[in-house]
């Protein structure tokens, strides 16, 4: 059993948590990310891993569907049955790299961060673009002031930085940086569009793929990704890729896929139930 150490929540809507897991905690890297299961009677869910802090894992849970809420309900002191990790692969860092972007949007700030950290801790200097629909939906901003040379944000109602989208902005950044290096992480439609945004300005660009995931391990074929017409699992392949070559449009609708399923689990028991 994996015991929550610590949880607070970081707005309405996300949670921090810290879970004991010694094993998992000394071999974590910057990329990976565990698949838990809170009960036998419970799906599978993969989650980044945002950092380790000793004997545990720190992760970032955002609730949106079923077992996220039931993770939500939970406090300090209760238990996950399965903890599986670390999985995926850590990313490799490129020290030569001068100046890297990270393009964050909403919840995909959490993996971006040990991402950033790595490159800041190898001597690259950093700087962050966030953007999410209100300024109490960013989240993290003290850890990334704390690495990053310039923080930039975007919000939807004009509530903190500038009004509108983090691909309103890559255009101005262009001008007043030379990024050679761009790590792009959120929604499916933003990571599209930004790395499009990037891509046509001649930088390197990565982004951080979590389709539907379900043994982790490459054998349900679940989290397929197609590139360049050519298929990679997200599990053991990933879960970074170049952008380049992606196809985003069938990622989208596969993402769709279980819609029906999620509904009647709301309908059909409580969030509270395990």
């Amino acid at each position: 059993m994996y015991k929550i150490l610590e949880k607070k929540a970081l707005n309405k809507d996300i949670d921090y948590l810290l879970v004991e897991a010694p094993l998992v905690a000394s071999h974590a890297k910057a990329g990976h990310f565990v698949l838990l299961r809170i009960d036998e009677l419970g799906e599978r869910i993969p989650l980044t891993i945002v950092g380790t802090k000793g004997d545990g894992v720190e992760l970032i849970v955002q609730k949106v569907g079923y077992t996220t809420k039931q993770i939500g309900s939970m406090k300090a002191g209760e238990e996950f049955l399965d903890f599986m990790g670390p999985l995926g692969n850590a990313v490799e860092i490129d020290a030569s790299k001068k100046h890297v972007l990270g393009v964050a949007g909403g919840v995909g700030a959490a993996p971006l961060l040990p991402q950033l950290k790595a490159y800041h801790d190898a001597g690259v200097t950093v700087d962050l673009l966030y953007g999410a629909r209100s300024k109490d939906l960013l989240i993290l901003l003290d850890a990334f002031s704390t690495i990053c040379e310039h923080v930039h944000i975007t919000t939807d109602d004009g509530s903190l930085g500038d009004k509108g989208f983090v691909t309103d902005k890559i255009d101005q950044l262009m001008d007043e940086h030379a990024y050679d290096h761009a790590i792009v992480i959120g929604p499916l439609v933003m990571m599209k569009y930004a790395s499009k945004a990037l891509m046509d300005h001649g930088v390197e660009t990565f982004v951080s793929l979590n389709p539907i995931m379900i043994d982790g391990t490459g054998m349900c074929g679940n989290c397929r990704v197609l590139i360049d017409d050519k298929t990679y699992f997200a599990c053991i392949d990933g879960p970074d890729f170049k952008a380049k070559g992606i196809d985003f449009d069938l990622l989208m609708a596969r993402q769709n896929y279980y819609k029906e399923e999620e509904h009647v689990c709301k309908i059909g028991r409580g969030y509270n139930e395990r």
